[in-house]
């Protein structure tokens, strides 16, 4: 057997791996990485316990926002339901007031009518004893005097006759 470099590399390499057993490396190696795999491992529960956490707050916040979207809908309905009664009940008083307004204007017309019918009376009575003073100033003739009151008598009394109806 020849003893060449090859040999002499080989009895160093094992002698690398003795001191290396010797030495305990590949124990500290393993416990590095036994240690490098359990803080993964911690890790990974821990992300698994933050992301079930964040899974029900999740589901918490939907559920407060489906109560707020219920609840915001009861709102526009009840305010739509509000608003249209506000609206019937204004049209009403609207149209009640403008009934109102009209019966006191038909009254205040009836009332004048009243009064100018009245100011016609009044007129025409001042008239017809204008007219009866008249006559009976310029004539002198009791006979022609008696039949012309009672002409004039007649007509007054038509006239007022009319008027009333």
């Amino acid at each position: 057997m020849v003893i060449d470099s090859t040999f002499w590399v080989a009895i160093s390499f094992l002698i690398f791996l003795g001191g290396l057993v010797y030495l305990k490396i590949p124990h500290k190696i393993n416990e590095i990485l036994e240690k490098l795999i359990n803080d993964i491992k911690n890790e990974i529960d821990e992300s698994e316990k933050l992301r079930s956490e964040a899974k029900i707050l999740l589901d918490n916040a939907q559920g407060k926002l489906d109560t707020a979207q219920t609840i915001n809908n009861s709102i526009l309905e009840q305010a739509k339901k509000d608003c249209d009664h506000l609206i019937i009940e204004m049209n009403d008083k609207f149209h009640k007031l403008a009934e109102v307004k009209k019966k006191l204007t038909e009254n205040k017309i009836i009332q004048m009518k009243e009064s100018a019918l009245k100011e016609i009376k009044d007129i025409s009575v001042k008239i017809a004893v204008e007219s009866v003073k008249k006559i009976i100033n310029t004539s002198v003739d009791k006979s022609k005097l008696d039949t012309l009151f009672n002409k004039n008598l007649e007509e007054t009394k038509a006239v007022l006759k009319k008027v009333n109806s």
